[in-house]
């Protein structure tokens, strides 16, 4: 894996270095669920922050991996520092909040509670639709060094990244993630999704982690840019399928 981490910091030095960062950040959370007693939810209290330490690292070394091929760099520099510090905010606020054994996310019950979810909202409301921008750019133009079945993977993947990102937004205004019943209940280990009752956060990971998955498809697999544009409905398909039935209240593995 050498050479990939090579190339991603001469890519992009900013958020190569900050994945790094947040890497540290998911081992650290993790050693922590085993020395802290702290719960949040009935699960330990790191186990979230550990989750989205993971996320984070993903999201940034897989944008700063495909932004190298826009011609706008200023923009891309201007960007990776902006997520940079997004991203640095909302990990902050998880972290500390786990610590003091409360929720970051949902948590309206204090004042300063309340308003630490609102600035979140907020701040990655910005870096959503920022993603966009960056996705909207790579419509704009063909890079001779990409396929096109590799480029509509990158478009297709950042858009349905966006699509279901928002579906974030849905979750906020519920404040809960889990359907038919108080978060907190009985979850696969170690993702903690709901084996009971719908959990609004299974279509929100796979329908982000387009971002990923897509382009892969289409620089390991298609040939032609259609398949690349099928593999991509029947994608979105299955996310909305697992987020309908999540609103039905039914989970993704009943009863583990």
């Amino acid at each position: 894996m050498n050479p990939f981490f090579t190339t991603l910091h001469r890519r992009n030095v900013v958020l190569s270095a900050f994945g790094w960062i947040c890497l540290v950040g998911a081992i650290v959370c993790a050693g922590l669920t085993f020395v802290t007693t702290t719960q949040v939810l009935g699960i330990n209290a790191f186990v979230k922050p550990a989750k989205f330490f993971v996320s984070a690292t993903i999201f940034v070394w897989t944008m700063g991996w495909l932004m190298s091929y826009l011609r706008q760099q200023r923009s891309v520099r201007i960007y990776s520092w902006a997520i940079t510090l997004i991203l640095a905010f909302e990990l902050t606020v998880v972290v500390v909040q786990a610590g003091l054994g409360q929720l970051s996310h949902f948590n309206v019950k204090s004042a300063t509670g309340g308003m630490l979810f609102a600035l979140m909202g907020v701040a990655i409301t910005v870096a959503i639709l920022w993603t966009l921008y960056i996705g909207i750019l790579f419509l704009l133009q063909r890079p001779p060094a990409l396929s096109l079945p590799y480029l509509w993977g990158i478009r297709l993947g950042m858009l349905i990244f966006v699509v279901f990102a928002f579906e974030g937004g849905l979750m906020a205004a519920r404040l809960a993630h889990t359907v038919g019943a108080p978060d907190g209940g009985p979850g696969l280990p170690g993702i903690n999704w709901s084996t009971q009752h719908g959990d609004l956060r299974i279509a929100h990971f796979f329908g982000m982690h387009a971002l990923q998955l897509i382009p892969l498809f289409g620089y390991y697999v298609a040939r032609r840019p259609f398949q690349t544009v099928l593999f991509t409905l029947l994608y979105v398909g299955a996310v909305s399928w697992l987020m309908l039935e999540a609103l039905a209240g039914r989970p993704l593995i009943a009863g583990l």
